[in-house]
């Protein structure tokens, strides 16, 4: 493929001029509105005297002017640096050492943490402030974008290898790394996004999944690239996404497992017309049974599950799979994290990087254009990542005759006892169809006589209640005896990532006392 995402955004601005492309809030743009403003920032950077290639850091909530700067270095040239907005001041200098942006361009919220680490921050000659109030050190938005209101000034013309963005991982198992993607990549990920999402111009995506998060940006980017229009959101509000798929008449959105429940309790949600919905992406989790039926219930059979990580994508469950029709292959397959994505090849490999037969249990790994280039400055990294031109996803997992992938584990998140491989995975969805669990983390407990011990963390549900001995009576039931936690600790709710899986790192560090470093 030899477009680039500046070829996408032109011609949205030719097809769809007049077409809503983004709206949060009261602010909206077209299409067409969307390439001039996204022009003039481009100028702005190219006046300040940033080269192409060089990083732009964002750090804000979903907004208009988020996507605004994606456009800008994506019709120029320059690598968007995104950065997570929950992330402590000291976690975020460390980012922005190591990326090292022109400019860092921020929310007025975030104002008083970039003062306390700005001295850090050495290489950033521009600190822009995206609302509100300017402190004396940093510049205001109008005021920066002032900067391109000279339309002669002259803009690179990117090309399909050069780097469009530098999105750090959400720190599943520790400390996030920055991976490189080019424009060859975010072309390939957006067609085959909205060929497997079946998405159109004619289509209204609402994303509330944070901009800085590859999943948000890639189905966002499907939805741009059919010239259809995304309704941003600011944070998870069930009462406000029902209202806006109803007011909207929203078509696609795209959910983590643990909001689609959130979103289905809602006591009133009957009371909302959703029947403009054809489509409900999930990611971070597989959808467990029950609440699938819920979902089915409400919604319809809507439902498309996509499994990747910020390196690469590679699986997708179709809505054709997420039926309950009594066939035991079909109910199987539900666990599964589906076959691999268009336009991607998915195996199974052990530790020689050799594929293993079907039915056995190895890394999965995949290839093709929609993997990352690398790490931001991490060689080593890199090299280990993408061994033999595979991307090693670091998931164990295992696929049936048909074609179909499990997850059976992280690699970090198995545990050792005793000389058996336990795979928290399966102890938590043990504990998940206990009915008072609403959500489970199975982590490993430094044990002096078996290595390494099973340490369950659970959240039960509001008015709901289960003994510790209850509860490991239960998964008795449910798996071997060897496999069934040896401690459960209450708590009231889970710590979550961006992309809506539990964060095992802060679990860990909290109630087991080890942090991860790797």
């Amino acid at each position: 493929m030899d477009d680039t995402y500046a070829d996408v955004i032109r011609r949205n601005a030719r097809r769809y001029r007049d077409v809503d492309a983004f709206v949060c809030g009261d602010r909206k743009v077209t299409h067409g509105e969307f390439l001039e403003q996204a022009t003039r920032i481009a100028r702005a950077f190219t006046a300040s005297g940033i080269r192409p290639q060089d990083r732009i850091s964002i750090l804000s909530m979903n907004s208009v002017e988020y996507s605004l700067l994606y456009g800008a270095c994506e019709l120029a040239g320059f690598i968007a640096a995104t950065i997570n907005f929950r992330l402590a001041g000291p976690e975020i200098a460390s980012i922005v050492e190591e990326s090292q942006p022109s400019v860092l361009f921020f929310e007025g919220q975030y104002a008083e943490m970039i003062g306390e680490i700005r001295d850090r921050l050495s290489d950033v000659a521009d600190f822009v402030v995206i609302d509100g109030e300017v402190p004396e050190w940093a510049t205001g938005w109008g005021e920066y974008l002032a900067r391109g209101d000279d339309e002669t000034i002259a803009l690179h013309d990117p090309q399909p290898d050069d780097l469009a963005y530098l999105i750090y991982t959400s720190g599943t198992t520790g400390r996030p790394k920055g991976v490189m993607h080019d424009h060859k990549y975010a072309c390939a990920l957006a067609l085959h996004c909205a060929e497997g999402m079946n998405l159109g111009s004619h289509d209204r995506l609402l994303l509330m999944m944070p901009l800085f998060h590859i999943g948000a940006k890639a189905i966002g980017m499907a939805q741009q690239w059919y010239g259809g229009t995304v309704h941003l959101h600011r944070a998870f509000d069930p009462l406000a996404i029902l209202t806006t798929i109803e007011r909207e008449r929203i078509t696609a959105t795209h959910l983590a497992p643990t909001l689609i429940q959130g979103l289905l309790d809602v006591p009133n949600i009957a009371d909302f017309d959703t029947s403009s919905l054809k489509s409900l992406i999930y990611s971070a989790a597989s959808m467990p049974p029950a609440l699938l039926a819920r979902g089915l219930e409400a919604f319809g059979p809507i439902f498309v599950q996509m499994y990747g990580q910020t390196e690469g994508i590679l699986t997708i469950l179709p809505k054709s799979a997420h039926v309950l029709d009594g066939n035991p292959v079909t109910l199987d397959r539900l666990a599964s994290v589906g076959h691999a994505f268009i336009g991607t090849e998915v195996t199974v490999r052990d530790e020689h990087n050799q594929e293993v037969p079907v039915g056995e249990v190895g890394e999965l790994c995949t290839r093709g254009d929609m993997i990352m280039r690398g790490y931001w400055n991490n060689q080593p990294g890199t090299i280990a990542a993408l061994e033999g031109g595979w991307l090693h996803s670091g998931d164990i997992g295992r696929m049936d005759e048909g074609g179909y992938f499990w997850m059976v584990d992280r690699k970090k998140d198995m545990i050792v006892s005793g000389g058996e491989n336990i795979y928290s995975r399966e102890v938590e969805e043990a504990l998940m169809t206990h009915p008072a669990v609403h959500q489970a983390a199975v982590v490993a407990k430094p044990d002096p006589k078996w290595g390494e011990s099973v340490c369950a963390i659970v959240a039960l549900r509001p008015d709901e209640s289960v003994s510790e001995e209850a509860l490991i009576a239960h998964c008795r039931q449910q798996i071997a005896a060897y496999k069934r936690p040896r401690s459960i600790i209450f708590i009231d709710a889970m710590p979550l990532l961006a992309n809506g899986k539990i964060n095992k790192v802060a679990l860990r560090e909290q109630y087991i006392g080890r942090a991860d470093t790797a």
